[in-house]
């Protein structure tokens, strides 16, 4: 025999936590993002999901992420305990005009989504060449 304690409010608690996400667990994707060089680079936590489930989008300068986390356990199992997070996550980006869109590469290992998103050649410091004075043509640092 096994004592187990009730509580009516476990269940509307779990799904306060599902929806708004806590401290230790938060709803939306967790991300590091950083610039190293010419390439912004984002990580994307994603344990557990299966690849063919990431779908990558830009729409106007928006960077939309979304995954899908299933349950493991088959739909006539007897689930006993469901602490990991399931269901469909997104998280939006809204990137700079100073980034290359068109050429991020996108790669999945060991649960983590790295984005690398290169920077837009206009937007990447350059010389300008000036004329006129004695001397010759001298050039500024732009």
């Amino acid at each position: 025999m096994m004592l187990m304690r009730t509580d009516p409010f476990r269940e509307f608690d779990r799904l306060t936590q599902q929806l708004f996400g806590t401290a230790t667990r938060p709803a939306s994707l967790q991300m590091d993002a950083y610039r190293a060089d010419d390439t912004f680079v984002v990580h994307f936590d994603l344990p557990g999901v299966d690849p063919e489930s990431i779908d990558l989008g830009v729409e106007r300068n928006v960077l939309t992420v979304r995954a899908e986390r299933r349950s493991p356990a088959p739909e006539n199992a007897e689930l006993i305990a469901a602490e990991r997070t399931t269901g469909t996550f997104s998280r939006q980006l809204f990137l700079g005009e100073s980034l290359d869109t068109d050429r991020i590469d996108a790669a999945y290992d060991n649960g983590v989504l790295t984005l690398r998103i290169p920077v837009a050649e206009q937007a990447k410091p350059r010389r300008i060449e000036i004329s006129g004075g004695t001397g010759g043509p001298k050039q500024i640092k732009g």
